[in-house]
C-alpha cells in the first residue's frame, strides 16, 4: 500500500529549508514510492488544511533557493490565534492528518517545533522532525541546517566592518542573532577576528570589555570589533533574570499559578527592556574608552539568501534519511546529524532542551588563546 506523508516548515525561516523539502520529497517518491503533500505556512496551514502536492516538478530547481516554498509561521498548535482568541487546535490537526490519509507528518523547525511535534505525537500522530535554525541550538544534533550559511554571512559582515573601524578609529559593536545560545556570535567572532566576543552563556563585565579595548589602544590599535549575541547580558542583568527564573520555578513547584504568571510577565518585561541592548552597550563603551562607538545590527540579513554548500548537503542528508526512517516505520524521532551520518533521536529526549555553548568548548579555548576578550 502506498504511504502518504505531509511536510511543513515552522518557526523562523532558515537557509536550507527547500533543500530539506527536496531531499525528503524526492527520496520518498523516487526510492519508496510514497505520495507527498506540503502544508502551507506551518501548523497554521495544517489547521486550515491548505495543501500542495509536492511532485517532481514542484521539487525541481529549489535546492539553491533560500526561504521555504511552503511558507512558515510561528503558530503553536495548542495556542493558535483563531477568531481573535488563543485556541487549542490540536484536535483539528488530528482530523486533517486523518482526512489526508497521512502515514507520517514531517516537521522542519527549531526548538519550538520539536516541542509542538512532541505534543502531536502524544495525540497519536506519526511525526518525524528535522532540525533547522541559524542559532544551532537544537539539542541532540551535531549541527542544524541554516547555521553554516548564517555563520558565513555574519563572518563576512565582520570582515567588512574591520576596514571602517580601522579608518575611523572606532569601536564597532556587531549584534549577531542568538537569544539563548552564542554559537553564531562565537563562531563568526572567531572567524572574523573580533577583538571581543560576548555570548549569553558567559555574562560579561563592561569594565573587562573596556579594559581590553583600552589595552589595544595602548598597543597602537585604536579600533576594535565587538561581536555580541543578541541575548548576551552583563553580570548584573544576568543576576536579575536568573532571580526571575528562580521565582518561576519556585512558583511551579509550589503549584502557585498566579505567582508563576506574574513572574513570567516580569520576565517578558525584562526581555522587552533589552531591545536596545546593543545601542546601550555601544554608548557605554564610548563613554568608558573615549573612542567613537557605532552599533551594527545584522538582524534578518543572517536568515536570507542562497544556502551554503554545507547547508545544502546537510539538509539533503537529513531529508533523505527522514524518508528512509518513515519507510522503515520509524517515527516519533528527530533526524539528527551525527558525524557524517544521521541518528534517530527520540522526540521526548529533544523537546524542551537547548544546546548551549559549553564554557570549556574548544571554540572558547581557541578564542582565549588568540587573545580574544570574552567579557569575563
Amino acid at each position: 500500500m502506498t504511504q502518504h506523508i505531509g511536510i511543513l516548515t515552522a518557526g523562523g525561516d532558515s537557509p536550507g529549508l527547500n533543500a530539506a523539502i527536496r531531499g525528503v520529497g524526492k527520496a520518498a517518491q523516487g526510492e519508496h514510492g510514497m505520495r507527498v503533500i506540503g502544508f502551507r505556512d506551518g501548523f497554521r496551514g495544517l489547521v486550515d488544511n491548505r495543501t500542495v502536492r509536492l511532485e517532481g516538478g514542484v521539487l525541481s530547481g529549489i535546492l539553491t533557493v533560500g526561504g521555504t516554498i511552503l511558507g512558515t509561521s510561528r503558530d503553536k498548535p495548542h495556542k493558535m490565534i483563531v477568531g481573535g482568541k488563543s485556541q487549542d487546535m490540536t484536535d483539528v490537526i488530528v482530523e486533517n492528518y486523518r482526512a489526508n490519509h497521512l502515514d507520517a507528518l514531517v516537521c522542519l523547525g527549531g526548538g519550538g517545533t520539536q516541542k509542538n511535534a512532541l505534543q502531536l505525537m502524544q495525540k497519536g500522530l506519526n511525526v518525524v522532525t528535522l532540525p533547522k535554525t541559524i542559532d544551532n541550538d537544537v539539542f541532540g544534533t551535531d549541527v542544524t541546517f541554516g547555521f553554516d550559511t548564517a555563520l558565513g554571512i555574519a563572518t563576512d559582515a565582520i570582515d567588512r566592518l574591520h576596514s571602517t573601524a580601522h579608518s575611523h578609529h572606532r569601536i564597532i559593536v556587531v549584534e549577531v542573532m542568538g537569544h539563548r545560545a552564542g554559537w553564531l556570535a562565537l563562531g563568526a567572532g572567531i572567524a572574523g577576528g573580533a577583538d571581543v566576543i560576548l555570548i549569553p552563556e558567559l555574562p560579561y563585565s563592561i569594565d573587562s570589555v573596556a579594559d581590553a579595548i583600552l589595552h589595544r589602544v595602548k598597543n597602537g590599535k585604536n579600533f576594535s570589533i565587538v561581536a555580541v549575541a543578541e541575548g548576551a547580558m552583563s553580570v548584573e542583568e544576568a543576576a536579575v533574570v536568573q532571580a526571575v527564573h528562580d521565582n518561576i520555578n519556585a512558583a511551579a513547584n509550589n503549584g502557585d499559578k498566579k505567582a508563576r504568571k506574574q513572574a513570567k510577565v516580569e520576565l517578558r518585561r525584562l526581555e522587552s527592556a533589552r531591545s536596545d541592548h546593543t545601542l546601550k552597550l555601544a554608548r557605554m563603551l564610548e563613554k568608558k574608552t573615549g573612542l567613537e562607538s557605532r552599533p551594527t545590527i545584522l538582524g534578518h540579513l543572517q536568515r536570507g539568501g542562497t544556502p551554503s554548500a554545507a547547508d545544502r548537503l546537510l539538509a539533503t542528508r537529513l531529508g533523505t534519511a527522514c524518508a528512509d526512517l518513515i519507510a522503515q516505520g520509524v517515527t516519533g524521532v528527530m533526524v539528527a546529524a551525527r558525524g557524517e551520518g544521521t541518528e534517530a533521536m527520540p522526540l521526548h529526549e529533544v523537546a524542551g532542551r537547548k544546546k548551549l555553548v559549553p564554557l570549556d568548548h574548544p571554540w572558547i579555548e581557541s578564542a582565549r588563546k588568540v587573545g580574544t576578550n570574552l567579557g569575563d
